[in-house]
């Protein structure tokens, strides 16, 4: 039964239905965002060691991939979304079986999605490439990175399938200690291929797609590890029905709106590369990166309230459920508004992280200018998304 399955959880976990609802919130919150931190970190990693040892065509070349590959994953980690909520409101319901259920269906999903998108991206990276008006300068770096990066995609998706099973029981700090020990690899991998065998954006993109196998392999030897209710045994691993309809019934809404928000991203990015000004692509594509921290920073109480909302729907403590919405609702502006006002204010510092170009740095800053200053809105929006979505009120 499932109170065996509570007793058992670690005591790592965080306690969702019971205790004081906002240090809870932020304490399951904190690890998430350097999660998400850290997973951005690897992109980061690789524009910063490819602008400054390569050139801006090397970085525009790896920055005119990232809505691209955004808008044709979004729609599989969505599904993640939807394990997340699965999980967590059969905790609440304390239903043992539908957890394992969900466990084993989704890594299954995740393998079977991995594959699916190494095969596509391989083949069709050059086409979507063309699409987007990726400069003449760019492109065959662009779908030179894009194919060595989804030919390890497998990785990405058991890694944030596992991540997101361990943060529906509240576990967020192991998923952390995995992707600091895979960043530090990246980082260091990075150095190596770039600067002593000069493979460009080959060697960036071989130093993420080996960090993050390094971070799936990890997370899913936590799993096996565990012994209450989110364990997993190789041997069961299978596709169950019900347990797939209830995450892609939450998971797929999530995922068309990522999509959906990525197309809006692939098509600023197709009239930035109409352009044709290499340092235009390179400044908005360091200013994308630097949005993408504060974004995640934000992101945190999404996924906390998408957590906690789902547990305690589970459980049926709807005051609760309330409660979460408030509260991250507050989180997420205090962070948004701190974050986005400090990436305006040091734009330009930080800008020049990733290039040195004094015209690219411009361009920069102008996009950070107006993003920073009223991005908290986007936090706004994405908790109270997650509430709805821990009620399974994906659709709307």
């Amino acid at each position: 039964m499932l109170l065996e399955c509570v007793d058992n959880m670690k005591k790592t976990d965080v306690d969702m239905l019971n205790g004081n609802l906002l240090k809870n919130l932020i304490i399951f919150a904190i690890p998430v965002l350097l999660s998400s931190l850290l997973q951005l970190l690897f992109n980061a990693a690789d524009l910063i060691v490819v602008g400054q040892f390569a050139g801006d065509d090397s970085l525009a070349a790896v920055g005119s991939t990232g809505a691209l590959t955004n808008l044709i994953i979004n729609l599989f980690i969505g599904v993640s979304v939807g394990a997340n909520v699965a999980v967590a409101r059969a905790i609440g319901k304390k239903d043992e079986k539908r957890a394992q259920d969900v466990v084993h269906t989704s890594m299954v999903f995740s393998i079977i999605a991995g594959i699916f998108l190494t095969f596509f991206g391989i083949f069709t990276a050059r086409y979507w490439l063309e699409l987007m008006d990726t400069t003449s300068e760019a492109i065959d770096k662009a779908t030179l990175y894009l194919q060595i990066y989804f030919g390890g995609m497998v990785f990405n998706m058991i890694y944030n399938f596992g991540a997101s099973i361990l943060r529906a029981v509240g576990e967020t700090k192991k998923p952390l200690y995995y992707l600091a020990i895979a960043g530090i690899v990246n980082v260091l991998l990075n150095l190596l291929f770039v600067i002593v065998f000069h493979l460009d954006v080959a060697g960036v993109a071989i130093a993420t797609i080996t960090s993050q196998g390094i971070s799936a392999v990890l997370v899913v030897i936590c799993l096996m590890k565990r012994t209450d209710c989110v364990n997993l045994c190789l041997k069961k691993l299978k596709i169950e029905k019900k347990a797939l309809l209830s995450m892609i019934l939450i998971g797929l809404p999530a995922g068309i709106q990522g999509s959906l928000f990525s197309i809006s991203n692939v098509i600023i990015q197709k009239s930035v590369n109409s352009f044709e000004i290499t340092e235009l692509v390179a400044g908005n594509t360091a200013a994308v990166n630097i949005e993408g921290f504060v974004y995640v920073a934000m992101n945190a109480f999404y996924h906390a309230c998408l957590s906690f909302t789902g547990q305690n729907y589970g459980a049926g403590n709807i005051k609760r459920c309330k409660k979460v919405l408030l509260y991250s609702l507050c989180c997420v502006i205090v962070v948004g508004i701190l974050f986005g006002g400090l990436s305006a204010l040091f734009a330009s510092p930080l800008i020049g992280l990733y290039t040195s170009g004094e015209i690219a740095i411009e361009y920069g800053i102008r996009r950070l200018l107006i993003i920073g200053t009223t991005y908290f809105l986007c936090g706004f929006m994405d908790v109270i998304v997650g509430g709805l979505r821990g009620f399974g009120n994906s659709i709307i």
